[in-house]
């Protein structure tokens, strides 16, 4: 008999089991000792509700807008690197998915799928996430290439200048394209589901990236090829450039200190996401839902401020929200999705947390999510 799948736990037990080690260890995955990691859970857990009854919640709306753009419910889909590797085509899945479900899709400069394609087989506007590279004009190319594509916003992501060495990818020898070695051929060939969707893709290498540096697909990990060409001189006068090139909404990532977060504002972004990385960055850093109060009172309403790192259900959005966030970003939940499913699982992880959220709210008393008061957390 098969076992329903009533949480993202469930989804991540199928993507371990369906999806080769090294891609799923990519995405489950953290940094050195993993602490921050393990602390991004614990911190979601540490926080406690207030349940309040006879009053009338019949009538909840999740809708809320995100840097202007009217959404289903606030949550959107992180980028994530290699995505099309847990599943084949997984960014166009992940895309359809969410424009199906009402909320945003940000690509990755680091996606298998490149813009074009995973625009040519999508309707809705979605978000760019870049990387700025040593190379300028290639960064350029990217956010022309986005404009191009009618992304509707831009993400920068100020946290992966250098990149924390995270342990499993070198253990696993991570490539791409994959290869084919003694030691990851059984757990391949026992995939074949996987490697046929990753055969039938439009893209197995990094699409936005293939024949334009030279070199990167040969590289036996992503650690060394990101030690090569991404650029750690990135810096707060950087944005002007950015400005110049993306009249549209620009969106920071990577923001985990509160005098970060009034920088941002100062520079006029548009939004700044919470965030540590998931986990994969600076060991040892805070849980993102932690420093979240501080940076919402820091920008006094300068800015919208989301929240990434750790979001695993729709109680852990609501808490977010509780703490002052616009919205919450999946990664790791997003991923467990597709590796478990697909365009399927994806919707599967959505609509898992959509009804966790709604309620959620009901038993707190919470009537509207773009309103959602500090006052719902249980305060010892």
């Amino acid at each position: 008999m098969k076992t329903p799948v009533t949480n993202i736990a469930d989804l991540r037990e199928l993507a371990r089991k369906r999806v080769p080690r090294a891609f799923f260890e990519y995405a489950d995955r953290g940094s050195y000792d993993e602490s921050t990691l393990r602390e991004n859970r614990a911190a979601f857990d540490r926080l406690r509700f207030r349940q309040r009854v006879m009053s009338d919640v019949d009538h909840r709306s999740l809708a809320t807008t995100v840097v202007g753009q009217p959404i289903s419910m606030p949550l959107a889909i992180a980028p994530t690197g290699l995505t099309g590797l847990q599943h084949g085509s997984g960014e166009i899945h992940g895309a359809r998915a969410a424009a199906r479900a009402g909320i945003p899709f940000c690509l990755s400069t680091m996606s298998i799928c490149s813009i074009e394609q995973v625009r040519a087989a999508t309707d809705a506007p979605f978000w760019f996430q870049v990387y700025v590279m040593r190379d300028r004009g290639f960064t350029r190319e990217l956010i022309q290439r986005a404009r191009a594509a009618d992304c509707s916003a831009l993400m920068l992501t100020a946290d992966l200048t250098v990149q924390g060495q995270r342990h499993r990818e070198i253990k696993n020898g991570l490539s791409v394209p994959p290869k084919v070695t003694l030691r990851n051929l059984f757990d391949i060939a026992s995939k074949p589901r996987w490697a046929w969707n990753v055969l039938q893709a439009p893209s197995r290498s990094f699409g936005n990236l293939e024949g334009r540096i030279g070199g990167a697909d040969s590289l036996t990990t992503l650690a060394q090829w990101i030690a090569s060409q991404f650029d750690p001189t990135l810096n707060w006068d950087d944005l002007e450039w950015i400005r110049e090139l993306w009249p549209g909404k620009l969106i920071i990532k990577g923001i985990l200190d509160a005098e970060d977060a009034k920088l941002a504002v100062q520079h006029g972004v548009d939004a700044i996401v919470v965030s540590n990385h998931g986990g994969r960055q600076l060991d040892g850093a805070p849980a993102a839902i932690d420093v979240l109060p501080s940076i919402v009172d820091a920008v006094q309403g300068g800015t919208e401020v989301l929240l990434d790192s750790g979001i695993t259900s729709g109680q852990d959005v609501l808490k977010a929200l509780a703490l002052g966030a616009r919205a919450g970003l999946i990664g790791k939940a997003f991923l467990y999705g597709l590796g478990a499913g697909g365009e399927a699982g994806v919707t599967q992880a959505i609509e898992l947390i959509r009804k966790e959220l709604s309620v959620s709210m009901a038993l707190t008393g919470a009537l509207d999510a773009s309103h959602v008061s500090r006052d719902i957390l249980w305060q010892r």
